[in-house]
Formats: C-alpha cells, structure tokens, sequence
C-alpha cells in the first residue's frame, strides 16, 4: 500500500534544489494583479493594464529562467513562449471526442498544465494534474500566480493513480505510456483510478502492422532513452483488454511532423529535426521508425 502523504511530504524536500530554490523565491516575489486579462485558447494569453514596463520586464526574466519550455505556447505580458510543441495541435485533435462538463478530471503527465488551462473552458467540476517534476511545477504555478485557477497539481506518478484519494470520470493519459516498463500494470493503474462510467483518453507512439507485436528499442528510441514498448494497434488493443478495459476506440493516428514538434529559443538542446535520419524522416536517427501517434478511448 502506498502512502499518498508520506510521498508528499518526501517530495517538499524538491523544492530545496538549488536550480530550483532560486526559482521559487523569484517566483514568491511575482506581484499579485487585480485584473487580469486572459484567453485560453490555442495560445493562452495572460495580460493585465496594471504592470509597469520594469514589471513586464522582470516576469519577462523569469520566464527565460524557466526554460526548456516543452508544452505551450503562452503569451505573458507581451512574452511569448514559443515552445518545443505546438501543443494546440494535439488538444484540437482530441478535443472532439470529450465532453468535460461538471467532470473530475485527471491529466497523468500533465507537464507545466498546458492543457489543464485549456480544459478550463469545458466548466469541469474538478481537475488534477499528475507529473513528477518540480520544474513543471514551478512553470506551472508561475503561469497559475496570474490566472489563480483551482487547478491542484500533484507531484505524483501514474503508479500513485490507484492509492488516490479520489477516482475520476476522465483520465487523460498523453505521452506517457511508452516511458513505463511495463505497459499493461500502467493501464491498470489507469483504469483502477477511474469512477465506474469513467473513460481514459490516452495517446502512445506506434508502429505499423496488424500483428499483435511491439518494438522494443535496444538503447534510445528518437534519442529518448527511457522508451521500452511501441505497440501496432493491435498489440496495444490486447495490453487494455489484459488490464480489463471494456472498450477500446482509435480516435486518431498522427504522424509527428516538423510543425508540431521542433527547436525554438525557448528550449535547451535538440528536438524532432534532431531526432530523425537526415537521409529519410520516415526514420529515427536509430533506425526505427520515425515517431506516429495512436489516440485511443479506453472505457471501463
């Protein structure tokens, strides 16, 4: 059995990382807005007539402290962030296939909140991020110190979905799948941490086939060194029915492309470009086939 507060606790201790203390402490010295102006459409826009040219110029510092921003984009008192994925793509993709309305709802992997925010705008009753990095969190509680949502955001894991205190009637699981190794005990966590008429909404790289099969990289998958499993439809279809789901639906197949997923100023290091064969992007620089998505509806 784990123990929900125990882990908790533990990870106060992250907030003492010295790349992280210094982040904090600018972070209690942001000043507190009356009005603010926002939008939370494809690029959530904060902006607010109350700041000084110094203020707007100081957030403006922190932000670039902030970086490698991954999720986005934002726009911050005339900032904007443009980050590594153009995540706007992904959630208008998905978006059609959930009604969040008076829901509680979960997003395991949720990063710096990005589509939290966004899910705002569908009324939900409840929504929970999960994502064991204290730099997400920070860059999410320095975009939440101006729009002040009641988003909770937990320093937790998949793994910990089971032991919560509470269940959810949506669970989206993006991105995540493929860095757990092993899959189907990741489903079951999924599906454990679900309300009875509860569904996931979860996406997961893939590989072409209709056999039941995954490709299990030997070292680094597209440079990514913690991917285990890239199942066909198939084989991903079986992992959910060993976890006992009792629905599974493709919603979407996208192939990650150079739009969605490249380098800007706003990240530290390579991305997709880098990732690829220069000779042939239908490859991984490994070998392997080049990155394609799989959105499924998993009910339980």
């Amino acid at each position: 059995m784990i123990d929900i507060d125990k882990i908790r606790t533990d990870r106060l201790k992250w907030y003492e990382w010295k790349n992280i203390k210094s982040l904090r402490e600018s972070l209690a010295t942001l000043p507190k807005i009356k009005n603010v102006n926002f939008s939370l459409g494809d690029i959530i826009k904060i902006d607010s007539t109350e700041l000084s040219s110094k203020q707007k110029e100081e957030i403006k510092t922190l932000t670039w402290e902030l970086r490698p921003w991954r999720k986005g984009p934002f726009e911050l008192f005339d900032t904007f962030i443009d980050s590594e994925w153009q995540s706007q793509i992904k959630y208008n993709l998905i978006s059609p296939y959930f009604n969040l309305k008076d829901k509680c709802v979960a997003d395991i992997g949720c990063n710096n909140g990005y589509y939290l925010f966004r899910m705002l705008e569908q009324n939900p009753k409840k929504l929970v991020g999960f994502d064991p990095s204290i730099h997400y969190k920070t860059q999410f509680d320095f975009i939440n110190h101006f729009l002040r949502t009641d988003i909770e955001f937990e320093l937790l894991g998949i793994e910990h979905l089971p032991f919560y205190e509470n269940k959810f009637d949506v669970i989206f699981c993006l991105g995540v799948l493929y860095h757990r190794s092993d899959p189907i005990t990741a489903l079951k966590a999924l599906k454990n941490g679900l309300n009875n008429d509860g569904y996931v909404i979860l996406d997961t790289f893939m590989i072409d086939g209709v056999e039941p099969i995954a490709l299990t990289p030997q070292d680094r998958y597209s440079k990514i060194p913690n991917i285990y499993f890239i199942p066909t439809i198939k084989a991903l279809e079986n992992w959910a029915k060993r976890a006992k789901f009792s629905n599974f639906e493709v919603l979407e197949i996208r192939k990650t492309d150079l739009n969605e997923q490249r380098k800007t100023e706003w990240i530290q290091g390579e991305s997709l470009e880098n990732f690829l064969n220069p000779n042939d992007q239908n490859l991984t620089i490994e070998g392997y086939p080049a990155p394609k998505r799989v959105y499924v509806k998993l009910s339980k």
